[in-house]
């Protein structure tokens, strides 16, 4: 049922909103649409929203077979790569503006890394040679430009000089690295070593889950530390639940891709901890809540923390055999249908609700953040997993 569920959830309702988005004048994906449905053609466009719509119609496609949404990849993909990729200094921009030109063109790791998640899966898709050639020049930019000796830089300025990391900072912190660029470069680097098969991403593959098994997981504590400095001490006091979860099934994915039996049970051991600890911390009311800044839990109930923790706990089901791990996934599904999917109209899914269930209508339906990357993930993962 789980599984029929999440294949009607996303091919009679994410899909068709997404679709409703694309922008046949300039290209791409209408960059926003407000908490009340109304579209603003008019808006910025995201790079990494747009890297996320091309992984999910690239993926769509390659469970479902429909070839309209390798069209719809098609659309994403020739946006991205006339106006998103920077021919002089390397590497891809950060926001375009409605009409594809450049309205801020910091580089960062984050979205490098999305660009290549995507790429790498639209060549899965449609077996176009540029697309992968790409991917694999974007991955020769960040290791040339973004890594160092400890781990990633972030934030740089068009032409690679280092730039404070507002972007992925906040809590009031600026962080220098963070966990969620190293797991999101890992998502990346997983996905064009199964497609390449290049044995110097994979290097880098190794080189990521060393710094997520030693350096980002705090083994007294059970939990992935958020936000570092330079040399990956940690700044602030966070456990950010919905990363914790996320990131479990993301490294299980790719052990199972690099295919190293004694990495895989490294990994499988700390992630054992991560998921029970996430089950008995952050799993109140058959939902999970966000995260824990110095002590305090934030009660806010985000759409992607949901879809991910149906995810990470199906995972876990699978990889320990705890039905309670099932049970938790089946659960939180059914607080997203009850709570999370927007039943308006034309709408899809809320981005926060409070800790009363009321939706925060300060989200809007679709930004730069706001994608079908976890919701529609989550349905493809239930799709194929079940």
């Amino acid at each position: 049922m789980l599984s029929r569920e999440c294949k009607n959830e996303l091919i009679n309702h994410i899909i068709p909103f997404w679709n409703k988005l694309e922008d046949t004048e300039n290209g791409g994906f209408y960059g926003y649409v407000g908490f009340d449905l109304n579209t603003d053609k008019n808006a910025e466009k995201g790079v990494i929203l747009h890297s996320r719509i091309l992984w999910f119609y690239s993926n769509c496609y390659l469970v479902l077979k429909n070839p309209e949404y390798l069209k719809k990849a098609k659309h994403a993909y020739e946006f991205m790569t006339k106006y998103c990729v920077d021919e002089q200094f390397g590497g891809v921009y950060w926001m375009m503006n409605a009409d594809g030109s450049v309205k801020d063109p910091m580089k960062h790791t984050y979205c490098q890394a999305f660009f290549i998640y995507a790429l790498s899966s639209y060549y899965d898709a449609s077996k176009d040679e540029d697309a992968l050639a790409l991917a694999k020049k974007l991955y020769e930019t960040v290791e040339e430009k973004c890594r160092d000796e400890v781990a990633y830089k972030e934030a740089f300025t068009r032409d690679w000089q280092i730039m404070p990391n507002d972007a992925l900072s906040e809590n009031g912190l600026m962080a220098d690295k963070t966990m969620n660029t190293t797991l999101h470069l890992l998502e990346a680097y997983t996905e064009l070593y199964r497609v390449s098969g290049d044995k110097n991403v994979l290097k880098a593959l190794y080189f990521q889950l060393e710094i997520m098994l030693d350096k980002i997981y705090d083994a007294e504590n059970g939990k992935l530390l958020v936000f570092f400095d330079k040399d990956l001490n940690e700044i602030g006091d966070i456990y950010s639940y919905g990363h914790d979860i996320e990131a479990t099934w993301l490294m299980d994915r790719a052990c199972d891709v690099i295919g190293d039996e004694h990495l895989s049970k490294r990994i499988a051991e700390m992630n054992k901890v991560i998921v029970e600890n996430i089950a008995d911390r952050a799993f109140v009311g058959g939902r999970l809540n966000n995260e824990v800044e110095k002590g305090v839990v934030n009660t806010m109930h985000i759409w992607w923390v949901q879809a991910e923790g149906v995810v990470g706990f199906y995972n876990g089901y699978q990889r320990y055999g705890d039905a309670r791990y099932m049970d938790i996934a089946r659960s939180l599904w059914e607080y997203i249908k009850e709570h999370i999917i927007d039943k308006r109209e034309g709408g899809e899914w809320f981005s926060q609700l409070f800790d009363d269930e009321r939706p925060d209508d300060r989200k809007p339906s679709a930004d730069p953040w706001k994608c079908p990357y976890h919701n529609g993930r989550m349905c493809l993962e239930i799709i194929t997993r079940m």
